[in-house]
């Protein structure tokens, strides 16, 4: 209970500091008082990991120009925030405000016109409310309809809806009519200004931020959601039945058929899964590999449920995703003792002794790649000068909690698993020598196994997929948490119930070999994860560009090594369960 009470406290202190604090900390303010507003990035609209910070762009600068401090959560997701050059008081109305009036050189000229070109927006922050806006927009020639005309909008809108003392909405809309022709290379004039109008309304302050979650939540998404869940529900009734009305029988035939054959004279060869009873527990190859991979997976295994825990009690509001990056790395680091305790204890049971480099292994199993990973993309963003480049300080405190609280933790993990006294359960006695598996037609070899395997688990959940991505690799919001919770209890069963279903096939065979073989079945469905990343990229994305592309495969590749190894996971627990179970129900020699 101490462990679980420690790791509350520490999910607590770190949300606490991750939201997008005003000066104003109750948000309440009289008239003409001063509304903290800030100017957070700009970047290409279709493409989310490539931003800049909103001054790279060859903005008017405020008289005061203030970085504003960040938690960790909002570094890792990209937010870089300064003062903003706009001033919204509390309901104080503007008409044509004038920001500053600018020469704008050549050079300044071409860098607004690119960023035109690529359809750059920008985002702020008003009394932690964000809002959007785009830099310009690109028409066709009237006199030349073969040539394009870029203008930059010179003249921007603030609507602003407060209750009482309350700021509730804000909206930042450009005046198409007030623009700048860019079309040229030649040092332009521009003026730019803004307008602020003031509305009451009567929706609640904590009520505040549904807006932004109200697109996934229409009855049109969510009736794509519920097909969703009926489809993954479907898939679930039919693999069940599958294996209760034929697994069942089968094995109710072979209890009966070994049952009579202990009947029978001695001398009668014994043929299928009970033939192999001697070799069906002997410990897999690399079994310093193999628990590694099963204590990182089962690590990632609860860093998914702590997820979802968070989400489900609304830690994770549209527009908080600091909130997601700081859980994933604080939970990370909490429950890399899960790692050390699983990984160390079941290479006990497998009679390992080098448990240091078995631990070692365990560490470096998933944040090696994802460490080599990031180094390679934060090498691409400094180069891009985008805010994905992660600033050194923030880099320390990352190898900070690695070295101070993971490290450790998986250590006194690895101890006390080490020195648990749990054997590893085998009903049955293994032989000294291993027999021969039978040649095998080309459809039983791992490979095509696991893609059987993988299919149908990705069925179940490639629907929800495509809003996971519009989510994560777009600009869409995905709130119903409760339905995605509901998908992933789903990829799990059918997950199980696959590797259980080809793990017996594979017995039946007289293929003895099934420990590796149920992991990487199990954990095929992230191979196809990584497949759907390609189809969602190149025919349902708009991204482009050398950063965008290696940010996306790059940390898809993780993501899908991760799943890769906690449904491996799965799908051994549950092979190892019914294996188990099996040889119990019958008696060997």
């Amino acid at each position: 209970m101490s462990v679980i009470r420690w790791l509350t406290v520490a999910l607590l202190l770190a949300f606490c500091t991750n939201k997008v604090h005003s000066d104003a900390s109750d948000h309440k303010y009289k008239p003409a008082d001063e509304v903290p507003i800030y100017a957070n990035k700009v970047g290409p609209f279709h493409n989310p990991s490539e931003t800049y910070r909103y001054y790279d762009l060859p903005f008017c600068l405020p008289a005061r120009l203030k970085e504003k401090p960040e938690a960790l959560g909002e570094v890792l997701n990209g937010d870089r925030l300064v003062s903003a050059p706009y001033k919204l008081d509390f309901m104080v109305e503007k008409d044509s405000e004038i920001v500053c009036k600018k020469t704008l050189t050549k050079d300044e000229v071409s860098k607004f016109r690119k960023a035109v070109t690529k359809d750059y927006y920008f985002q702020m922050y008003y009394d932690d409310l964000p809002f959007w806006g785009f830099l310009g927009k690109v028409e066709k020639d009237k006199n030349d309809p073969s040539e394009e005309k870029y203008y930059l909008f010179k003249h921007i809108h603030f609507e602003i809806h407060y209750n009482k003392d309350r700021v509730i909405e804000i909206n930042a809309k450009a005046d198409p009519s007030a623009v700048v022709d860019l079309t040229e290379d030649k040092e332009v004039e521009v003026e730019f200004m803004y307008t602020v109008r003031w509305k009451e309304t009567n929706v609640p302050y904590e009520s505040r931020m549904e807006k932004y979650s109200q697109s996934s939540s229409q009855p049109h998404h969510l009736e794509i959601h519920w097909f969703s869940i009926i489809n993954s529900c479907v898939t679930v009734l039919l693999l069940t039945g599958f294996l209760a009305t034929i697994l069942m029988r089968v094995l109710k035939n072979d209890f009966v058929k070994y049952a009579h054959d202990e009947e029978a004279a001695d001398d009668q060869e014994e043929t299928g899964w009970k033939y192999i009873h001697g070799d069906v527990f002997r410990y897999p190859k690399y079994k310093s590999l193999f628990a590694a991979a099963l204590g990182s997976g089962t690590q990632l295994f609860a860093l998914a449920l702590f997820i979802f825990i968070l989400a489900l009690v609304g830690v994770f509001y549209p527009y908080n995703r600091g909130a997601l990056f700081t859980a994933l790395v604080v939970i990370y680091a909490l429950t890399s003792g899960i790692a050390g305790y699983t990984a160390a204890s079941f290479y006990h049971q497998l009679e390992g002794t080098n448990w240091v480099r078995n631990l070692l292994l365990t560490g470096c199993l998933f944040c090696g790649p994802l460490f080599l990973t990031f180094c390679f993309l934060n090498t691409v963003a400094i180069a891009y000068t985008a805010t994905a480049a992660l600033p050194f300080g923030t880099i320390v405190v990352i190898v900070l909690i690695w070295t101070l609280v993971t490290s450790p933790l998986l250590v006194l993990g690895g101890i006390a698993g080490k020195n648990s006294k749990a054997e590893f359960q085998a009903p049955v006695r293994t032989t000294k020598y291993p027999r021969e598996i039978p040649p095998l037609p080309w459809y039983r070899k791992t490979v095509p196994q696991m893609a059987m395997a993988g299919f149908l688990p990705f069925s179940a959940i490639y629907i929800e997929l495509y809003y996971i991505f519009a989510s994560v690799w777009g600009h869409r919001i995905y709130t119903i948490y409760s339905i995605l919770f509901i998908v992933f209890i789903i990829l799990l069963i059918v997950t199980a119930f696959i590797t259980v279903a080809l793990t017996y096939f594979q017995l039946a065979a007289e293929d003895h070999e099934w420990w590796w073989r149920s992991f990487l079945c199990g954990g095929s469905t992230g191979v196809f994860i990584y497949g759907y990343c390609l189809y969602y990229y190149y025919e349902r994305s708009d991204m482009s560009g050398f950063m965008q592309t290696s940010f996306f495969f790059g940390y898809m590749a993780c993501i899908c090594y991760g799943f890769f190894l906690m449904l491996g996971t799965v799908g051994f627990r549950a092979a190892l369960f019914f294996v188990r179970h099996i040889y119990r129900s019958i008696k060997c020699e």
